[in-house]
């Protein structure tokens, strides 16, 4: 899940907070009808402006947000070397993900008017894109490429979202935004080369996959602008990942055999820690820090993404941490930043 899942506050305006919030006539009004003339009123208090918000707690959340959902590839290079494969990774993540996304789903719907006919439409195609096609071929790649290579491509996600709307829909691409685009997809092919040279076909296939993962979520971004203004995100994203649970499960069986159910006491802890901690509670602290800090601000605090799962590649992985992966990473987060930046 990339974060996307996450790419959405809980929202709890209502009629009678309004109301609530609507001052009331100062009792000096009615006091001053029952005195004399020659003696003044008392003067009504000054209202104090209410205090900001403060703006720590949405900033810790999109952090944890983002390192909890970067933890999603090191748990799956962990299962990975007791000999399981993306298929049984996604179909153990997901099977445990699913009552937690339907529990979302209804929570965020509760007192909602029921889904259209084409509202599950689109819930649909958005389920396929954004969660069950883009998760299953960033698994496959996982297989063949670094964790830290992995997020570094999956974080240009925002530069492709701007490269569809170039090539769909005709939008104008401003010359510092190709300067941040070929800044990011420096960064990118500076460690993919480096990565090349040691793995061979193996990293370029990998590579191919993962990138394909970043264009079907970039495209579920795209697309899912209308359903989340009508349904709220919360409702989307826990109908949507609801989908690419059912998806996955159904896959599962379609490619493997029962036998395949069997396997080691730890994939299965493991796949617990990721369905909750890097995958359904990502998605819960995110919507929460959107929430608090707004969808800017988050998306920069998400920057710490790349650098925890280089950080976790290297100490937990033992993968190499070299000049040129420091390199690239610095060329990716900037240029994601000025993207954002010139964008705004």
């Amino acid at each position: 899940m990339h974060k996307g899942l996450l790419r959405q506050p809980f929202s709890m305006a209502a009629c009678s907070l309004r109301d609530a919030a609507r001052p009331a006539a100062h009792p000096a009004a009615r006091v001053y009808s029952a005195r004399p003339m020659s003696t003044p009123p008392a003067a009504p208090a000054v209202p104090q402006p209410a205090a900001a918000a403060p703006v720590w707690p949405g900033l810790a959340l999109a952090s944890a947000g983002a390192i909890a959902f970067s933890g999603k590839a090191i748990v799956a290079k962990l299962m990975y070397r007791h000999g399981v494969d993306a298929v049984q990774v996604l179909f153990f993540r997901m099977l445990i993900a699913l009552p937690l996304f339907m529990l979302l789903a209804w929570w965020a719907g509760r007192g909602k008017p029921a889904l259209s006919r084409r509202d599950w439409g689109t819930v649909g195609l958005l389920g396929f894109t954004g969660y069950y096609l883009a998760s299953f071929l960033d698994f496959i790649g996982l297989q063949y490429i670094s964790a830290s290579l992995e997020r570094l491509i999956l974080y240009l996600n925002p530069t492709i979202v701007l490269l569809i709307g170039w090539l769909v829909y005709r939008r104008r691409v401003s010359g510092k935004q190709a300067l941040a685009l070929a800044v990011g997809y420096a960064g990118v092919a500076l460690v993919f080369g480096r990565e090349l040279s040691f793995e061979g076909p193996r990293a370029a296939l990998g590579a191919g996959l993962v990138f394909a993962s970043a264009v079907s979520y970039a495209v579920y971004l795209v697309l899912s602008g209308e359903a989340v203004r009508r349904l709220g995100s919360a409702r989307l994203s826990g109908l949507a990942s609801s989908v690419a649970c059912l998806l996955c499960i159904a896959q599962f069986f379609v490619l493997k055999p029962v036998a395949a159910l069997q396997v080691p006491d730890a994939v299965l802890w493991m796949s617990l820690l990721n369905a909750t901690v890097c995958t359904v509670a990502p998605v819960l602290m995110v919507m929460m820090a959107i929430e608090r800090i707004g969808a800017s601000m988050a998306s920069q605090v998400g920057m710490i993404g790349p650098m925890s799962t280089l950080a976790m590649g290297v100490l937990i992985l033992d993968e190499p941490f070299t000049p040129w992966l420091a390199v690239g990473t610095g060329l990716v987060l900037g240029g994601v930043w000025l993207l954002t930046r010139w964008r705004q």
